[in-house]
């Protein structure tokens, strides 16, 4: 299907693109030891890829260019060498390769680990930790400076490399023995080899069923054991200090409302600490010592990521609905930005409780700037986000904004399985998964429409990934409610989905729905968009990309037959990357197709 947005102004057109095309920037890391060497991505060359900034002689050189983009990247604390991802053509499968800070070829720099999707990778200052994913399950591999890599550890469920000591004495992992990725567990080893193949065990933590640990970095002193780890026993993200040359663990309890995460400030006195609450989040200070815990200022918005350079000043990437992304310090100036040029402002987001089955649901709600109609409600696009584990917040999203210039309300819906709003909340689609999210969007549905914001005859529903997955199940189950529906890189066939899948996906689907396909074949099929492809009544326009290890390319293949055999009207758009793209023009054209279909069958104005 060719690409129509004729039906909008060319201004309104040019606003939505710009949003898009405005060069952006991540936060930029720092090399521990060469705090001036910088690592950034930046999509100022139309595509996402890695750029290394001196900041000594403020120079910027880019160390990726490939087709399809470069996503990952680190540095060694030396500054010296730019460790980057090399997939292919998005499909995340791949070896780690390194680069000169100053400029190089690239080599394999650990030949012996062979391609893999990636398990996290930790580089030292003599030897580097690398995990590795693949469908025999996972491996950990140590290489030393001056030798061969050497296999460290092997499970069949997910694992991976998390954090290592400043002397690189210790490394931290995460593992699944216990039979739920979801919920991993610490296990500390010493690096030094020994006699046996497998590196002898420092300290195992795990907090039991339905509890979380994740290694959130050592402290930064020579000597450090400390171990700072998020944990989730008050039903919560919250942070403890593991010092694992004492065994003792000292519990950071906060008097904040949301989810909390840290990381160490580089004399190790103060935490950094992120707290997240109600789809905003904030940035303190918290001194060891005193125990004090001192707010930043930053706006309200949201915080993508922070980092409290050796001066103890700190710099964040934050944006909110209304304002684009911005590399700043807390303080207020601009860190780094790549071009003068400002992507236009969008529009706020207006809060939303809802009463729902499984309690209340919090929804975020964006109006276009006058009714369409004069005393009438808006036609609609619910925009349902990924994950599940994720959460829509108030930060800028330049394909909101597009669905309010083009005459559409947006509503968000943070449905159980988001992040955010604590424990219970996030794992209440165990077991039946799908369909509980729906329960949540229909109730916001339901209260929108009865407050006169939603027309119930002209709303759609869009999402990608797991929002995509949603978009089907719910044309599907919930065919009354939906004018059209738009699914990007969808789960559509659960049981095909499962066996094309990455391993990881398998793993995390067995804990999700309680066992393989197998073993409760009748979980999956319930939960199958293809299951109620008959329902199905309104148009839907799938977006697929051809290499995508996520929700690949067969099962969305077997739900469009599906839909032709049954001469339901749907349109697909496929494109030759991953799970979504890197290259700007590319996503425009995919909101351009989404934008042509969301006007064709469900339009704006009566």
């Amino acid at each position: 299907m060719s690409a129509d947005v004729t039906a909008l102004p060319p201004e309104v057109t040019t606003r939505w693109q710009a949003r898009f095309r405005a060069p952006r920037v991540s936060l930029p890391q720092w090399a521990a030891d060469a705090p001036d060497r910088c690592l950034y991505a930046s999509d100022v060359s139309g595509v996402i890829e890695q750029y290394a900034w001196d900041r000594a002689s403020d120079t910027h050189r880019q160390v990726t260019d490939r087709p399809n983009g470069t996503a990952m990247a680190t540095l060694s604390p030396d500054g010296e060498t730019i460790w980057w991802f090399a997939d292919t053509d998005g499909d995340e499968f791949g070896t780690w390769r390194a680069q000169p800070f100053a400029g190089g070829p690239d080599t394999v720099p650990l030949p012996e680990v062979g391609p893999a999707y990636p398990a996290g990778l930790e580089v030292g200052r003599s030897l580097v930790a690398v995990g590795r994913s693949t469908d025999e399950g996972s491996e950990l591999w140590l290489a030393p400076a001056d030798g061969s890599a050497r296999l460290i550890y092997r499970h069949e469920g997910p694992a991976s490399v998390d954090a290592l000591t400043r002397d690189d004495e210790l490394l931290v992992i995460s593992h699944s023995e216990h039979g739920d990725p979801r919920y991993p567990a610490l296990r500390v080893v010493r690096t030094a080899p020994t006699s046996l193949d497998t590196p002898a065990v420092v300290a195992d933590k795990w907090d039991g069923e339905g509890r979380a640990l994740h290694a959130l970095g050592f402290g930064p002193l020579p000597g450090d054991r400390r171990l700072l780890v998020g944990h989730e026993r008050r039903g919560r993200e919250e942070l403890l200090i593991w010092d694992l040359a004492t065994g003792e663990e000292t519990e950071i309890v906060l008097d904040l409302p949301g989810d909390v995460t840290g990381g160490w400030y580089a004399d190790g006195s103060a935490l950094l600490v992120g707290h997240d609450s109600a789809a905003r989040s904030e940035l303190y200070r918290y001194d060891l010592a005193a125990g004090a815990l001192e707010r930043l200022d930053t706006p309200k918005g949201v915080v993508r990521g922070a980092t409290a350079r050796p001066d103890g000043t700190v710099e964040l990437a934050w944006s909110s609905s209304e304002r684009p992304p911005v590399i700043r310090r807390a303080d207020g100036p601009v860190v780094l930005s790549v071009s003068a040029e400002e992507p236009p402002a969008a529009y706020p987001v207006e809060d939303r409780w809802v009463p729902g089955p499984g309690g209340t649901v919090h929804a975020l709600l964006v109006r276009p700037e006058g009714p369409a109609d004069e005393g009438q409600p808006y036609a609609t696009a619910f925009l349902i986000h990924g994950g599940p584990e994720s959460l829509d917040d108030d930060s800028y999203r330049a394909r909101r904004a597009a669905y309010v210039d083009a005459g559409y309300a947006v509503v968000h819906v943070n449905y159980r399985g988001s992040t955010g709003y604590g424990s219970q909340w996030r794992d209440a689609l165990t077991g039946r998964p799908g369909l509980t999210e729906l329960e949540d969007i229909g109730a916001v549905f339901d209260a929108l429409v009865a407050e006169g914001v939603v027309d119930p005859q002209r709303a759609l529903i869009s999402g990608g990934s797991w929002g995509g997955f949603l978009t089907l199940l719910a044309l599907g189950t919930q065919a009354e409610r939906w004018a059209a529906g738009i699914a990007e890189v969808p789960v559509a066939d659960y049981l095909a989905a499962y066996e094309d899948e990455m391993e990881g996906l398998r793993a995390y689907d067995r804990a999700l729905f309680g066992g393989s396909p197998e073993e409760v074949r009748d979980v999956y099929v319930r939960s199958s968009p293809i299951t109620y492809v008959d329902a199905v009544t309104a148009p839907v326009l799938v977006v697929a990309g051809a290499n995508d290890p996520r929700c690949p390319i067969r099962q969305i293949d077997n739900y469009l037959e599906a839909l032709a055999e049954r001469g339901k009207t749907h349109a697909v758009y496929r494109f030759d990357a991953g799970h979504g793209s890197l290259v700007i023009e590319e996503t425009i054209r995919q909101v351009e197709e989404a934008l042509s279909f969301a006007l064709r069958t469900v339009p704006p104005k009566r």
